[in-house]
């Protein structure tokens, strides 16, 4: 069975396993405790946090450990902007091809705390026209949040543009970079805010950062204990960040020769996927892309069948996002593309890991072959 379902989730990496061992196991004190066990967890937790603010270019004290992407985002997105409501601030902006953590969490803030949420249009690549922001910001604008690299289709947005617009108007920024670590730069990105996922990295599920400026004011999500500098309650979960840490710097180091390797792997493919599928079409921008993401749409046909055929022939993939896994609704990304409905419901995404390396000549032979059955059968 070939994984082709990296942007869902990465193995956890052998390296990462190794770090972590000794903190489920001999050293797994509380690091809030003030004895021997105790300051061996808090020291590696502070060292995992000065390992994560320099893969992205920000000081430790900047660095919140959360549970994932998904709390990351609603701690960016309201947190912030809760925060802004004390110099009345009550605006937000974002787009529509935002993960739901993102939207959702927009929405909550109009639903119960009047914000106004405007949603940047994308044109048909799911670009961001950075003038669009420019014209939408407003005296009383809390947030731009704005995903780096999308985790559907791969289109990557010019952050350093849209964050130095934001700076202009003195908006905070913050950049979901879940999808686009390890594969791009995340330092120089001119984020005031910064969300970054460890399970897309090769790190444990359940296991994530929030890396913001100290100047920003941040309202909690979750209170008690205090522990992040007041900015997350709750006992750290030393192991997991630690391996997190681990494995932000691993595909630091790796990064440029992989995306080098890996986006010649995937341009070959859809070369050859739309050479043996006529009637398929590639979404997302064609060149500002991730190195690891194809996807596809193919008239006629149904993503999900195509999906159970290409498993068939010993091939795992999606049809985007895996937390929108099973809906009978089209994709909001590319609804918000232009794609109609009926052509979004037949999207399938290929994704590649920093490790790949084959070619994908027997995968495209697979897929116009998925295709092709069920076609015939409908």
């Amino acid at each position: 069975m070939l994984y082709l379902d990296n942007a869902a989730t990465t193995p956890v990496r052998p390296e990462v396993i190794e770090a972590m061992a000794p903190y489920l196991t001999r050293w797994f004190g509380n690091p809030s405790s003030h004895h021997t066990a105790g300051e061996a967890a808090k020291g590696a937790l502070a060292d995992a946090r000065a390992r994560v603010a320099r893969v992205v270019g920000m000081r430790p004290g900047d660095v919140v450990f959360t549970s994932g992407g998904t709390e990351s985002n609603n701690l960016a997105v309201k947190g912030i902007a809760l925060g802004a409501l004390p110099r009345g601030a009550r605006h937000v902006i974002t787009t529509p091809i935002e993960h739901e953590s993102v939207l959702e969490s927009a929405d909550y803030l109009a639903r119960l705390h009047g914000f106004d949420v405007t949603l940047l249009p994308v044109d048909a690549a799911g670009r961001v026209d950075p003038a669009d922001l420019r014209g939408a910001l407003r005296d009383d604008t809390a947030l731009v949040s704005v995903g780096y690299a999308n985790n559907e289709v791969g289109t990557v947005q010019d952050a350093a543009a849209l964050a130095a617009i934001a700076r202009e108007r003195r908006v905070p920024f913050h950049l979901d970079a879940v999808q686009a670590a390890g594969w791009l730069p995340l330092r120089g990105t001119g984020a005031d805010a910064l969300t970054i996922a460890g399970h897309k990295l090769g790190a444990p599920k359940g296991t994530g950062v929030l890396a913001v400026r100290g100047r920003i004011p941040l309202e909690p999500l979750l209170h008690g204990g205090g522990q992040e500098r007041g900015r997350r309650s709750g006992t750290q979960d030393v192991a997991g960040a630690v391996g997190l840490a681990t494995a932000l710097e691993l595909a630091e180091a790796e990064r440029e020769a992989a995306a080098k390797a890996v986006a010649a792997i995937r341009d070959a493919f859809v070369a050859a996927v739309l050479a043996a599928v006529p009637t398929a079409r590639l979404t997302g921008d064609p060149v500002r892309r991730l190195p690891g993401t194809a996807s596809f749409t193919f008239e006629g046909t149904s993503g999900e069948a195509v999906l159970l055929e290409l498993e068939r022939r010993g091939v795992v993939s999606s049809s985007g996002s895996a937390c929108a896994a099973g809906s009978d609704e089209p994709s909001h990304v590319l609804l918000a593309m232009g794609v109609d409905p009926a052509t979004a419901q037949t999207a399938v995404r290929v994704t590649l890991s920093h490790a790949h390396r084959a070619p994908l000549d027997g995968v495209a032979r697979a897929l116009a072959a998925s295709v092709a059955a069920v076609r015939s059968a409908a």
